[in-house]
């Protein structure tokens, strides 16, 4: 029996000394973790192909989380299986800050649309941070008859299923905020996926079909021209880069909120104090003044919140698109 001052110790604290101690060492670890952290280069993962938003982001923030950590930040592009095969990779990496994610909104998608999934999205990664949000902008082409949302609704329900909608492919964002449009309206659309973005701003363009939400950085020379005509964005607040357009709750759909964003993560079981440190050189790096005109040249809007606020996104948006996918009958191409 220990003594402490002449007295036996209480059995209750003897039963969790050794708890106390352990959760102690960890303490300790994960504070050695963090000061050593880095020695050595960090990979980020981006499971879609160079040259879009989300490869733009990953190479701005880890170009200058390189300079901020004192060692090399390296983007690897791993396209393949709609992003899952980079997801895929990254969450069966080894938890120790080297092998990070940067993707897109699509992480809170797949759930919806694909049965089985290699990786569990909630419970096998550590939200770092969001970097950036992608607002969409809803667009028509001159020829259709509205100039309001409030006009589109009345027009798509008065001619079911004779409206077509330009996406930019089966369950991609573009895809997916105009089916939150459908479901919260009630109204009756034809999607016509094409192979991407540009192919799918053609189209509208060309008059092959007559509304698409697209990006809004692809969007804004067009509607300076006059050859698209906007009726609202997609986002909880009008954007940054094109505010004279109302949001679309605030232009007749109330409760419609759909931004794409990309965010990075890492694998399950990183240490708190690294994902801490990775959180807060981020969120440094994407509210500079210099790399938010960088973004915002390019309609990206800088985020920067906590891990925590991130997993409530995600949590959130998961749960959104169940219900999404569910109510259209949405399937994985």
């Amino acid at each position: 029996m220990r003594i402490i001052a002449g007295r036996p110790l209480p059995a209750a604290v003897r039963a969790l000394a050794p708890a106390a101690l352990t959760a102690f060492a960890l303490v300790q670890a994960q504070s050695a973790a963090a000061q050593a952290y880095p020695s050595r280069s960090v990979r980020v993962v981006v499971p879609q192909s160079a040259g879009g938003s989300t490869d733009l982001v990953a190479r701005v923030v880890s170009q200058r989380l390189s300079d901020a950590l004192g060692e090399p930040v390296v983007v690897d592009n791993r396209p393949g299986a709609g992003s899952l095969q980079g997801t895929d990779l990254v969450a069966k990496a080894a938890p120790d800050g080297y092998t990070l994610l940067v993707v897109a909104a699509s992480f809170t998608i797949n759930p919806s649309i694909r049965k089985k999934l290699p990786f569990d999205p909630l419970r096998d990664f550590e939200p770092v941070t969001r970097l950036v949000t992608l607002p969409h902008i809803l667009v028509v082409h001159p020829s259709l008859p509205v100039k309001s949302v409030k006009e589109l609704i009345a027009l798509a329900k008065a001619r079911p299923g004779q409206l077509n909608y330009g996406s930019s492919g089966v369950a991609t964002s573009t895809h997916m905020a105009a089916e939150l449009f459908r479901f919260l309206t009630g109204t009756d659309m034809v999607n016509v996926p094409y192979k991407g973005g540009a192919p799918g701003m053609t189209a509208l363009l060309s008059g092959e079909v007559q509304l698409y939400f697209a990006t809004i950085s692809t969007a804004l020379p067009h509607i300076r021209t006059g050859r698209l005509r906007a009726l609202g964005v997609t986002s909880a607040k009008r954007s940054v880069a094109a505010p004279e357009f109302p949001t679309l709750a605030e232009a007749g759909v109330p409760g419609y909120e759909h931004s794409s964003w990309v965010g990075m993560l890492a694998p399950a079981k990183t240490p708190q104090a690294v994902v801490t440190r990775l959180n807060g050189e981020a969120v440094k790096i994407v509210g500079s003044q210099e790399v938010k005109t960088l973004l915002l040249r390019d309609g990206l809007e800088p985020v920067g919140d906590t891990p925590k606020e991130f997993a409530a996104v995600i949590r959130s948006e998961i749960a959104k698109w169940i219900k999404v996918v569910k109510a259209a009958g949405i399937k994985a191409e």
